[in-house]
């Protein structure tokens, strides 16, 4: 049996993949291919961008709300000016309406 220090132990890793086995499934599942080799992805019935396009709007008027909120905020003659400021917290509370009455969080697949 040879002599192996600790030291030795210690100074060189195992040069293995650790993967837990769960972690194995979920790139095998991902990874599905069809009869012909083709990945799944491509062939699925999901287009390959998320998202109806009224959760689009509501996210286009939040991030327009923002923008106009925060050039209220920095463009101003001696300080803020507050009605762009009000209109674009106005616009981007819109948008949050319209994502949670469109129900918009439920769109990822």
């Amino acid at each position: 049996m040879p002599n192996h220090s600790d030291r030795d132990a210690v100074d060189t890793p195992p040069a293995v993949n650790v993967t837990s086995q769960s972690e194995a499934d979920m790139q095998d599942a991902s990874v599905v291919q069809d009869g012909q080799g083709q990945p799944a992805s491509l062939l699925g019935p999901h287009p390959s961008y998320h998202g109806r396009t009224i959760s689009w709007v509501a996210v286009g008027l939040m991030t327009l709300g923002f923008i106009v909120g925060g050039l209220g905020l920095m463009l101003g003659h001696g300080g803020p000016t507050w009605w762009a400021v009000w209109v674009g917290g106005g616009v981007a509370v819109l948008g949050l309406l319209i994502a949670i009455g469109s129900n918009m969080f439920e769109d990822w697949y």
